[in-house]
């Protein structure tokens, strides 16, 4: 069930992590006038948001008297140690919020834990990781995949229409969290699959952006082709994603693929070849490097075109 309707809400709404997503993100709910307390472990990194009518807190003790708090951090051990920590959003078992919305990309493994934990405190858990970065978060065009109690998502569906375009309940549990990971397997295969036909078309005399202007304008073209284009265009490798924050996400699904005795031949392929661009020490830029490695594997050496592509979000690359 998809729901793309937008609408207001009165719930008082703590946020962590305000990272370069979770940042994007949390504006759009304080743009919107939302009730917002936003903290952050670099405080610095929060503080842009209070220009927006978000108070700063102290400490994610602040947070405890929230209707909702949303969490948006890097890993695991980060969602464990906001939650459960020392000074946790959830230490103090007399002081809890209503319900925590975790939008960060976690194994199921994982969110069954929190969920569990959750559980105990009498804290609702909705799983609502996101398809899309900064940039598209800005642009309204984020997408959100969300399982767990149906009350709750029904009560928070405001807000996490307010943050994105898109928003699909799957379902009670964290299967939210097995949509996400074959969501971004299938981004890793299509991404490479446009860097060996872009090589291909490049090698046999045809420019990148007249390839990739073709590609998009046809019936194969998507919203990610061209997205992606500005990048491969002009060798623009500023991260929205990392090499191994995919080799992660490739990990965690043919690990539930094994579990599930799903054959994944394009996958397993695809996720060496992931590793092969960690194993570049280009960890730092966009996985869109996968285009590079694909170029120098068939003898070729890309220079960037220097032109203006539309990028599909309202902009053009800049370079």
């Amino acid at each position: 069930m998809s729901d793309t309707k937008t609408g207001s809400s009165t719930l008082r709404v703590g946020w962590i992590g305000t990272g370069r997503m979770g940042s994007a993100m949390a504006a759009r709910l304080a743009r919107g006038g939302v009730d917002l307390t936003a903290w952050n472990r670099t405080r610095a990194k929060a503080e842009p948001l209070a220009e927006l009518g978000c108070v700063i807190a102290d400490s994610i003790a602040d947070l405890r008297d929230r209707d909702v708090v949303f969490t948006m951090v890097s890993t695991p051990d980060d969602l464990e140690q906001v939650l459960l920590g020392d000074g946790g959003l959830l230490a103090d078992p007399e002081h809890v919020p209503s319900a925590v919305v975790d939008c960060s990309t976690v194994s199921t493994e994982s969110s069954e834990q929190m969920r569990e934990v959750c559980s105990r405190r009498g804290v609702d858990f909705l799983a609502a990781p996101v398809s899309g970065n900064g940039k598209v978060v800005a642009s309204g065009g984020l997408s959100l995949v969300v399982s767990g109690p149906e009350q709750t998502y029904q009560r928070v569906a405001p807000l996490l229409r307010q943050i994105g375009k898109s928003v699909t309940y799957v379902g009670d549990g964290d299967s939210a969290r097995l949509v996400k990971i074959c969501h971004n397997i299938f981004l890793g295969v299509v991404t490479q699959s446009l860097a060996e036909i872009t090589v291909l078309a490049e090698k046999g005399g045809v420019p990148r952006s007249a390839f990739l202007d073709f590609l998009n304008n046809s019936v194969m073209g998507s919203v990610f082709t061209r997205y992606k284009t500005p990048a491969f265009v002009n060798l623009d490798y500023t991260p929205t994603f990392t090499p191994i924050l995919l080799r992660k996400d490739f990990d965690l699904g043919l690990a539930v693929a094994r579990e599930l005795d799903v054959p994944m031949p394009l996958a397993a392929i695809t996720a060496q070849l992931v590793q092969a661009s960690v194993s570049s020490g280009r960890v730092t830029e966009d996985f869109a490097i996968l285009l590079d490695l694909q170029a120098a594997s068939a003898g070729l050496k890309l220079t960037p075109e220097d032109i203006e592509v539309d990028d599909g979000l309202g902009g053009t690359d800049p370079s």
